[in-house]
């Protein structure tokens, strides 16, 4: 095994654990949980409000330093115990070490060659931090009768992490040591970071994830300090924004769905080992045994000895990597950007492009998707634009005659056009409202010199 771990409680940097009032705290949660729970900013005041309660915040974890619970040493020192810990469970661990890989970050490194396609991981059930597990730990009192902890299983995760990380006894404690202390996601960005995505389509995800995480920090803060069913939770003593901050991202940063054990629903499972696994281009290779009741992965392709192994985490956008798992993917087969379209209502032909619309099944106003690949357009996006700019005696074809449903089935088929000048004119508006979002961006001053002289 490797190298043991005491708990231990951070120190404030006057040396002793910092005091602070229950009353002036459970004020100041209030005042956060109240002002996180006021109905939603008007249009162009969310920046406004994310600065009030990350102000609020900071007042809290100001009062909070030195409270947090944390491991001593690196995680490093706990890569041994993590992969002791998984062989004695069942969890298969011959064919990899665990590997810093610089930029990249801790990974999986081949000590053998793999071949694509070839079983080389599995993780037994009982190894896993499932809504299920939480349920059966000391947290299921207060689940039992929180709806918001029954509603929503990642909150659950995190909650579970916390009070298992408290708890000396955890079976999962070689798994929870070697987790990261901190983040690369939004909820670690200092203010000024956060402001450099104003005018980005990311930005309100990450307003709107920092204000659901301090709503839920302060309701459960509450709940803990005054539920009867968390009375004998650990978190009692100790739980601060940091540490749900943590908790939150872990569960963020690693969640994947798995069947429960009568394969009747999916849950929410936290996979150790596994989630050490960078990501790449490809196809999804991970699945649930439930004969055998484990998470089993797939080579994604050949791998040789000492090169690392990587898995698909899915068709995340960068903007969706970013605010998710905290890291850009440069060679991002499935970035896209989003682009949002309507027929005005004012607008002399809107009720018969509404119909053709609703013919096929698409709404007269939506959020559509533009792709880095080909095509660069979905097929309902195209459908969209071809009614969006037709005539009137266009739209009359694909309203009336015994030919008209036929012809709506046509209109996501690049190889059946309504028109040319209709292809023409839906091209150049789409090329147009790109430039428009495009200028939304903010630019460094050498990108905005170039763009002047090559215009």
């Amino acid at each position: 095994m490797g190298k043991k771990s005491r708990v231990k409680t951070q120190k404030s940097g006057s040396g002793a654990s910092a005091v602070v009032s229950p009353k002036e705290m459970m004020n100041l949660i209030s005042e956060l949980l109240q002002k996180c729970s006021s109905a939603a900013p008007s249009a162009g005041k969310e920046w406004e409000e994310y600065i009030q309660i990350r102000g609020l915040v900071e007042k809290i974890r100001k009062k909070q330093k030195g409270m947090s619970v944390v491991f001593e040493g690196s995680r490093e020192d706990y890569f041994p115990d993590l992969m002791s810990w998984a062989q004695e469970n069942g969890a298969s661990c011959d064919s990899f070490i665990v590997t810093n890989f610089g930029a990249e970050g801790y990974g999986l490194r081949a000590t053998r060659d793999i071949k694509a396609e070839e079983l080389f991981l599995w993780i037994p059930r009982k190894m896993l931090m499932t809504v299920e597990s939480a349920q059966n730990s000391e947290l299921g009192p207060l689940y039992s009768q929180d709806r918001i902890l029954q509603a929503m299983g990642n909150v659950t995760l995190a909650l579970h992490l916390l009070c298992e990380r408290a708890n000396p006894a955890s079976s999962w404690l070689p798994y929870i040591r070697s987790l990261p202390q901190e983040y690369d996601t939004p909820l670690y960005y200092q203010q000024d970071e956060v402001q450099l995505l104003l005018g980005t389509q990311a930005v309100q995800d990450v307003l709107s994830q920092y204000k659901n995480t301090a709503r839920q920090y302060a309701y459960f803060y509450k709940l803990v300090q005054t539920h009867p069913a968390a009375s004998k939770l650990a978190l009692k003593d100790s739980f601060t924004f940091d540490d749900y901050r943590w908790a939150v991202s872990s569960v963020m940063t690693r969640q994947n769905q798995i069947p429960t054990e009568d394969g009747s629903r999916v849950t929410l499972a936290l996979i150790p080992v596994w989630d050490m696994c960078n990501h790449t281009n490809g196809l999804i290779t991970t699945g649930y045994n439930l004969e055998d009741d484990r998470c089993e992965c797939v080579a994604l392709q050949d791998y040789k000895e000492n090169e690392q192994i990587y898995i698909f985490y899915g068709t995340r956008s960068n903007a969706e990597f970013v605010i998710h798992n905290g890291f850009f993917f440069h060679d991002n087969v499935h970035d896209r950007v989003k682009i949002k379209l309507g027929v005005s209502k004012s607008e002399r032909l809107y009720a018969m492009k509404a119909e053709v619309l609703a013919r096929a099944g698409i709404p007269a106003s939506c959020v559509f998707a533009l792709h880095c690949n080909e095509p660069p357009i979905s097929a309902q996006l195209l459908a969209f634009l071809r009614v969006f700019c037709m005539t009137e005696e266009e739209l009359k074809d694909y309203l009336l005659g015994e030919r008209a449903i036929n012809k709506i089935f046509t209109l996501g088929n690049s190889e059946f056009p309504v028109s040319w000048d209709n292809e023409i004119k839906l091209w150049t508006f789409l090329e147009t409202r790109a430039a428009l979002l495009l200028k939304t961006y903010r630019t460094t001053s050498e990108v905005s010199q170039l763009e002047s002289k090559l215009c």
